[in-house]
């Protein structure tokens, strides 16, 4: 959820904001929302869902024009994805129809020129998927510690290793993956260097992961045995990996702090239309006071969660993103994932039985809420690099 920054962003005035997000909410009701349950069910969503989004210009965003994109602010990304979040209500979908925004940006920042020209344009357009690869069996939130290899053979690089947890790994076309080049001896984050792999790459295997919650998007553990890529596809240079990881998990992490608000206001949004038409004891539910501070406690959460939103955004746009803004997004990552966790938790409570049931949005939240606070960075990382970027 990170598509860069451009310094060509056009101004948007409120207007013209207002009728993008009317436009992307409709696009969530319609296209997404109505099928969500079935395309769970069925552990996938169709492939034909990438180009409708594309019609519509929604992979494009914060994108070059050059590449068929659409530059736009951190300012107004901030309803864009709360409008998906809310009223798309699947995790899963937006998981794997969004990879790219992780997957892209060190393509957009770092590539050369031909290969943005190969690869950026028909992964806007829907045509192909592209995928982000860090995390692996052995180590988890700890970048420094990967194994994966990337030995220069020639003009080609020889990839070994495996990834794990891997969104859209197994229909990605291209894959931005972290790897360990130059001497076989280095170790920490020295030694990263980040290379592109097409997804038809021989040698190149993947197997699907069960999960709690995503349901319908899939996630992959990939293995690379002998896998040759062109050297044309190193991103940046050798040993500049970690740095480009640690930029790119900054937008990361401002992203999925607005998709969490969003899904804490579908959570709130169902919460509240049950409990005006559920009767107990001859009353509405809303009319209980227990009830009425649950929903209280919901949006006193949802809107300090859009107010730190909108305080980092704009400061995003101005330019402020160094150390102090980088440990708010950290921190804001939390609060945005603790509000979505509270909200579907207290949701499911007001919905009762129905709350237990699959077929309704809250249940399906509460079930996608953890991989919420662990991805990107989990809770613990989190605070710890705060502390670290505010020098506690």
């Amino acid at each position: 959820m990170n598509p860069p920054a451009s310094a060509q962003t056009p101004h948007i005035d409120r207007a013209e904001r207002e009728a993008l997000t009317d436009t992307i909410a409709r696009f969530a009701r319609s296209e997404i929302a109505p099928h969500a349950d079935a395309w769970d069910t069925a552990g996938e969503f169709p492939r034909d869902l990438y180009r409708r989004a594309a019609e519509l210009g929604l992979l494009g965003l914060g994108y070059p024009e050059e590449y068929g994109g659409t530059p736009v602010s951190y300012t107004l990304r901030v309803p864009l994805w709360r409008a998906l979040s809310r009223y798309g209500t699947s995790g899963g979908v937006l998981a794997s129809l969004f990879s790219h925004n992780i997957g892209l940006p060190p393509v957009v920042n770092f590539a050369a020129d031909a290969v943005r020209a190969e690869v950026i344009p028909p992964v806007l357009a829907g045509e192909q998927i592209a995928a982000l690869a860090i995390t692996e069996p052995g180590g988890g939130s700890d970048v420094a510690r990967l194994a994966t290899t990337a030995r220069r053979d020639g003009d080609d690089y020889v990839i070994n290793g495996e990834k794990v947890f891997i969104t859209s790994g197994m229909r990605a076309d291209w894959i931005t993956a972290a790897v360990r080049t130059g001497d076989p001896g280095t170790r920490g984050s020295g030694g990263i260097s980040m290379l592109l792999i097409p997804g038809s790459s021989a040698g190149l295997s993947r197997s699907p992961l069960a999960k709690m919650g995503w349901l319908c998007s899939d996630t992959a553990h990939l293995r690379f045995d002998n896998v040759r890529v062109p050297a044309r596809y190193l991103l940046g240079e050798e040993g500049q990996g970690f740095r480009i990881i640690m930029g790119n998990f900054n937008g990361e992490r401002f992203g999925l702090a607005a998709s969490s608000l969003g899904f804490a206001e579908a959570c709130f949004d169902e919460a509240l239309a049950w409990a005006r038409q559920r009767k107990t004891f001859g009353r509405a539910l809303v009319e209980h006071q227990v009830i009425r501070h649950k929903l209280a406690d919901m949006q006193m959460r949802i809107q300090s969660t859009a107010a730190w939103l909108d305080v980092l955004a704009a400061r995003a746009d101005a330019g402020d993103t160094g150390s102090e803004w980088i440990a708010q997004v950290c921190l804001l990552k939390n609060h945005a994932t603790q509000t979505m966790q509270f909200c579907a938790d207290q949701a499911v409570q007001i919905l009762g039985g129905m709350g237990f049931m699959r077929g309704t949005v809250s249940e399906r939240i509460y079930r996608e809420v953890k991989v919420m606070m662990i991805g990107g960075g989990a809770e613990e990382i989190m605070k710890d690099l705060a502390a670290r970027q505010l020098g506690l």
